[in-house]
């Protein structure tokens, strides 16, 4: 097992390098550079070539690159060429938002798509099924933008419960208790689309599972319905939601893009957006180096998590 996690980690090195690469060129070759952002509108040429000879934009793209992956190896992100703080500390201040609402969203998915995935195979083609298999293809179909939108059009605008965006009153530091009501819509959206794409793999698991042979065994040994599903189905049936769970890790790190910029969610989501809008190179670069990690080891984390839930696997 050791040697295998090892191995895992060393291979996951050539992928993070590769992440970063074309995130870089990306935003070398993009029109514009983070000097135009860095100071006034009124600026004069003089003063943004000064500035950008003080970033190291006028150096070659390769030689750029070079000096942030020295700096990235000894884990130095450096300062955000816009805001002018180290980018660790910025990144730490955005992250309990974004842990929260992707966290939140997990669990709460987790909790409803369980049931109501092993329901609507249990009952396969029934009223039940029918209902949940339609209600789960709208909620895939739906997208998350034009969702946030809806909901803050009726809860916002037109009943007015609940506020149009953000993370708390202005001057407050951000806490869970403080911000229920700004949390309540992206929590939401996230937990409804996540919620119906998991319901739909949860049930083709478990009506594959409840035909193989084992299952029928079980019944005929007179076990009860119950204990069969639990013990048996249920635990064989896990491994796409296991797979699922392992690629929601970067999420945490990446944020909820889409609706973290739809509700002005201040998290990591919507701080890798802005930062790349104003070509703050640094910030961007740190989020794709967590990102590219988060990756590696959530899908590190679900493979051994199918040692557990099914012995027959070996590393």
């Amino acid at each position: 097992m050791a040697r295998y996690i090892v191995r895992r980690l060393l291979q996951g090195i050539p992928l993070i390098f590769g992440i970063t690469l074309v995130c870089f060129l990306m935003l070398a070759l993009a029109p514009g550079d983070a000097a135009e952002f860095a100071i006034s509108s009124r600026a004069s040429e003089l003063e943004i070539q000064r500035v950008r000879q003080e970033l190291g934009l006028d150096l070659p793209w390769y030689q750029q690159y070079w000096t942030l992956l020295g700096n990235w190896v000894q884990l130095d992100f450096g300062d955000s060429w816009i805001q002018k703080r180290p980018v660790t500390e910025i990144i730490v201040n955005r992250a309990p938002r974004t842990i929260i609402l992707v966290g939140l969203a997990i669990i709460i998915s987790l909790i409803i798509a369980i049931p109501i995935g092993i329901l609507s195979a249990v009952k396969q083609y029934s009223l039940t099924d029918n209902v949940v298999t339609v209600v789960a293809f709208i909620g895939i179909s739906i997208p998350s933008f034009w969702l946030g939108i809806m909901l803050m059009l009726l809860f916002a605008v037109k009943l007015g419960w609940l506020p149009t965006g953000g993370t708390g009153e202005i001057g407050q530091d951000f806490s869970l208790g403080s911000s229920l009501r700004y949390l309540a819509m992206p929590l939401a959206v996230l937990t409804l689309i996540r919620t119906a794409g998991w319901v739909r793999y949860l049930r083709s698991s478990m009506l594959e599972v409840l035909r193989q042979d084992y299952i029928r065994t079980a019944h005929a040994k007179g076990l009860g319905h119950r204990i069969v599903l639990t013990r048996h189905a249920l635990r064989n049936a896990l491994t796409p939601i296991i797979t699922l769970l392992g690629l929601s890790l970067p999420d945490i790190f990446a944020g909820a893009i889409i609706t973290e910029q739809i509700f002005n969610w201040q998290g990591l989501g919507q701080l890798a957006v802005s930062s790349a809008l104003r070509r703050d190179t640094p910030v961007v670069m740190a989020l794709v180096i967590m990102t590219g990690i988060a990756i590696v080891i959530g899908n590190l984390i679900a493979d051994i998590c199918y040692r557990f839930v099914d012995p027959r696997i070996r590393f």
